[in-house]
C-alpha cells in the first residue's frame, strides 16, 4: 500500500486479504447449541474471552497516536472492531466473533508493527532481516495446516475461522517481503504482522473451543459449488456493473479464491465459511443498485418471512449449525430498520447464503461435464484480492 491520499486505507486492503464480511467460551452453550430463546435474554458471564478480547483491542487502539498510520487503522479495522462490539451487545455472539476475525488481523498487526524497532520500519535491510527471522521462528505455523489440525475444536464456526486464519498466515507473510521492498518497509512489516496476527487468532479460537458442544457436521468437498459460483461471477462481470462495482467483484473473488484453497487443503469448515462469504457478496452484486425504482427493495417484513423457515431449521437442538446461524445473525443485523443496516446483505443471505448452507450439508448434486477449455488466462495479483 502506498502512503498517498489516493490509496485506500490499510483497512480496506487488509479486509480484502482477510475476506474477503463480514467462544473454554463460558457462554458457548448459548452459542453452540441451538436455542429458540432470544440471545439478548442471556447476559454474558463475567469471564467472557470474546468480550475481553474486543475490550482489550479497543482499549489499546484508543491509546494510539492520531498520526496517518493509526488514522487508517482506526478508520478500517477499528470500525469493524466497533461493529463486533455492537454485535456482542445485541446478543449476536457468532456475528461478533466473525467480525473480530476481520478486525483483529489488522489491529493486532498494527500494534505488533509499531512495537518493532524503528529501524525495521524504516530501513529495507533491517526489514528484510526481521522478515527472515520471523519466517524462521514461525516456519511451522506459516505452512498450510493439515486437514486434521483443528480436529476437536468446537463448534463449527470456531473451527472454520481458526482454519481460515491459520491458512492465511503463511500467504500473507510471504507476500509481505516484496511489498515492503517495493512500497515501504513499514507496510511490508505490517503485512508480515498480519500473518503473525492470524496465527494468534487461530490460537485464540483453540481457547474458545467447547468440548461439550454438539459435534460439527461432517463436510464434503465444495468443488461443485465453487465452480458454479465462479461461473456466476464471471457472467455478472460485464459493464457497467464491472466498472461501477469493481471493488465488490474483487472482494467476492478473493473470498472465492480463499474458499477454493481451503477446500483443496481439506480444511472444510474454513472452506464453508469462505464459500458462504463469497456467496453473500455475489448475491449482493446480483441485486439492482439501491434506489432502483424498477426493482424496489423488499421490506423488513418480507425479509423476515423469507428467513423464517431457515430460522426454524437452524434452531434444531443437538445440531451444530453455528456457521449457518452466523449468517442468520448477520441477516437480522441488516434487516431494514436495524441501525446501520445494509438490506442488500439481508436479502442475499435469505435468497442465496442459507439455501447454499443447507445444500452444502447434503451430498453434491451431479453436474454436467464441462466443455474442453479453449484458452487459459493467468492473472497475477495480490493475495486474497
Amino acid at each position: 500500500m502506498r502512503r498517498t491520499d489516493a490509496t485506500p486505507p490499510i483497512a480496506a486492503t487488509a479486509v480484502l486479504a482477510a475476506t474477503a464480511v463480514l467462544a473454554a467460551f463460558p457462554s458457548l452453550p448459548a452459542v453452540a447449541a441451538a436455542d429458540p430463546a432470544p440471545a439478548t435474554a442471556r447476559p454474558a458471564p463475567a469471564a467472557d474471552p470474546l468480550a475481553a478480547e474486543i475490550e482489550r483491542l479497543s482499549g489499546l487502539l484508543k491509546a494510539t497516536p492520531d498520526d496517518d498510520f493509526w488514522k487508517q487503522v482506526k478508520g478500517g479495522g477499528g470500525v469493524v472492531l466497533g461493529r463486533a462490539e455492537q454485535a456482542l451487545q445485541d446478543g449476536r455472539r457468532l456475528l461478533a466473533l466473525q467480525r473480530l476475525f476481520v478486525a483483529r488481523m489488522e489491529v493486532a498487526s498494527a500494534l505488533w508493527t509499531q512495537a518493532r524497532p524503528e529501524k525495521e520500519r524504516t530501513d529495507v535491510a533491517a526489514f528484510e532481516a526481521a522478515w527472515t527471522r520471523l519466517g524462521e521462528e514461525r516456519a511451522k505455523e506459516f505452512r498450510m495446516p493439515a486437514p486434521a489440525a483443528f480436529d476437536g475444536v468446537r463448534p463449527a464456526l470456531v473451527r472454520g475461522l481458526a482454519e481460515a486464519a491459520a491458512a492465511q498466515a503463511g500467504t500473507l507473510y510471504r507476500a509481505s517481503l516484496d511489498y515492503g521492498r517495493s512500497i515501504e518497509p513499514l507496510y511490508g512489516l505490517f503485512y508480515a504482522g498480519t500473518g503473525e496476527a492470524q496465527i494468534g487468532f487461530a490460537a485464540f479460537c483453540r481457547g474458545l473451543s467447547d468440548p461439550s458442544a454438539p459435534k460439527p457436521p461432517p463436510l464434503r468437498s465444495f468443488a461443485p459449488e465453487l465452480e458454479a459460483l465462479q461461473e456466476r461471477l464471471l457472467k455478472a462481470y460485464k459493464p457497467p456493473v464491472s466498472i461501477d462495482r469493481h471493488g465488490e467483484f474483487i472482494t467476492a473473488n478473493a473470498a472465492l479464491k480463499e474458499a477454493r484453497e481451503l477446500d483443496d487443503a481439506g480444511l472444510r469448515y474454513g472452506a464453508l465459511v469462505k464459500l458462504l462469504d463469497a456467496t453473500m457478496r455475489s448475491g449482493v452484486l446480483g441485486q439492482p443498485p439501491p434506489g432502483d425504482a424498477a426493482a424496489p427493495a423488499p421490506s423488513a417484513e418480507e425479509i423476515r418471512r423469507m428467513l423464517a423457515p431457515f430460522k426454524e431449521r437452524l434452531a434444531a437442538r443437538g445440531k451444530d449449525h453455528t456457521i449457518g446461524r452466523t449468517y442468520l445473525e448477520a441477516a437480522d443485523a441488516n434487516t431494514p430498520g436495524a441501525v446501520g443496516a445494509n438490506p442488500a446483505v439481508a436479502l442475499a443471505i435469505a435468497r442465496d447464503v442459507l439455501p447454499r448452507y443447507f445444500a452444502a450439508l447434503e451430498p453434491a448434486a451431479p453436474r454436467p461435464p464441462r466443455p474442453a477449455p479453449v484458452v487459459t488466462v493467468t492473472l497475477v495479483r495480490w493475495p486474497y484480492t
